[in-house]
């Protein structure tokens, strides 16, 4: 009689941890993928890296990039600014731009660092970034 008690008492546990695990297995599945409910990205991720924005810069003006900040300049004459020397990645050509020199239009620029690189307007000219920048 003790040898059937134990035997249910272990039944039981068992059962209850089978539950559990099923349970547990499918309780995120309220929500489809990508719904509001279970989204992939968040909407202020998207806003900040994936969406590029658009600025019109003045003869004169300059578009510091923050680190991971990428570039385009899509019309227009401008030219890399570099305090460090080190130059802007140009990840179209493969090759580093180095202060002074002129941009090619739509090309993707990469700004490595929060070092004060950034692309001048020699004209009026359209860039493309996305990620954090500033106008001076």
């Amino acid at each position: 009689m003790r040898l059937n008690k134990h035997r249910t008492i272990i039944l039981v546990l068992l059962t209850a941890a089978s539950l559990f695990i099923v349970y547990t297995a499918f309780a995120g599945a309220d929500s489809d993928p990508g719904s509001s409910g279970d989204p992939l990205v968040t909407q202020s991720y998207v806003d900040q890296y994936v969406q590029w924005e658009v600025v019109e810069l003045e003869m004169g003006q300059v578009l510091n990039g923050y680190a991971g900040t990428e570039i385009i300049v899509r019309r227009g004459k401008t030219v890399v600014v570099d305090p460090s020397g080190n130059g802007i990645p140009d990840l179209t050509a493969g090759a580093d731009i180095f202060a002074g020199s002129s941009v090619p239009n739509n090309h993707l620029l990469l700004i490595p660092r929060d070092d004060g690189r950034a692309v001048g307007a020699q004209s009026a000219a359209v860039v493309m970034y996305r990620g954090g920048a500033s106008v001076r």
